[in-house]
């Protein structure tokens, strides 16, 4: 999908009634003149006020049918189909247009997953934690991948990773589960435990934090 809108976002169609751009917005689930689909999850459509189809058509909708309504010029993507859509408000499609810069940035996340998940055979090798935690932080990053990288932080063997992982609110369980034993062993690998007050990492024999100054239990 995500491929599909940049390519359309970079396609420029002109309404023929105006000579203004066409806005790419999401297609209705339903089409209004036989109840089904549109083919296409996305549309080009003239949401320009000042269109001569869209400002002489609520006279001839009030005329013609006795109601309150207009017409939209669009453009089905990826075909010659184009209509003059029955509309009910100035309002209609206006929320439902695509978010130009989300998508662009949507696609840079895109690409960054890729790049990391294509670094994690030799990130150990390399010391570099970067593709792991790019992958662990992000929500959107399937859950097989993120296990993948869950995986590596034992052998990674860096503790700049506690720190941000403990902050992230993990909405997977399973993978947080997961995560707090990779640290677990981590810590006890560099001889180190979580001060139970301030969180901060201190050496497992400790008896006093050295950063909150607190008592630790025996």
């Amino acid at each position: 999908m995500l491929s599909t809108l940049l390519k359309y976002i970079e396609e420029k169609h002109y309404c023929p009634h105006c000579s203004g751009d066409l806005s790419l917005c999401h297609a209705p689930p339903v089409h209004v003149g036989d109840g089904l689909g549109w083919g296409s999850e996305y549309l080009f459509i003239c949401l320009n006020d000042t269109c001569p189809l869209f400002v002489k058509g609520w006279d001839y909708i009030a005329n013609q049918y006795g109601h309150v309504g207009s017409y939209r010029y669009m453009e089905i993507p990826n075909s010659k189909e184009s209509y003059s859509m029955m509309v009910v408000g100035k309002e209609a499609f206006t929320g439902s247009i695509i978010d130009i810069e989300d998508v662009k940035r949507q696609n840079v996340r895109y690409q960054q997953q890729q790049d990391a998940l294509a670094a994690l055979d030799t990130c150990v090798e390399q010391k570099d934690l970067t593709p792991v935690m790019t992958l662990l932080l992000d929500d959107s990053v399937s859950t097989d991948d993120r296990k993948r990288a869950v995986a590596l932080l034992v052998p990674l063997n860096d503790l700049a990773c506690i720190e941000p992982l403990r902050s992230h609110a993990f909405k997977d369980a399973h993978l947080e589960q997961e995560i707090n034993l990779a640290i677990g062993q981590l810590l006890a690998n560099h001889f180190m435990k979580e001060c139970p007050f301030c969180t901060e990492l201190i050496k497992a024999r400790a008896t006093v934090c050295k950063h909150c100054q607190r008592e630790l239990a025996a």
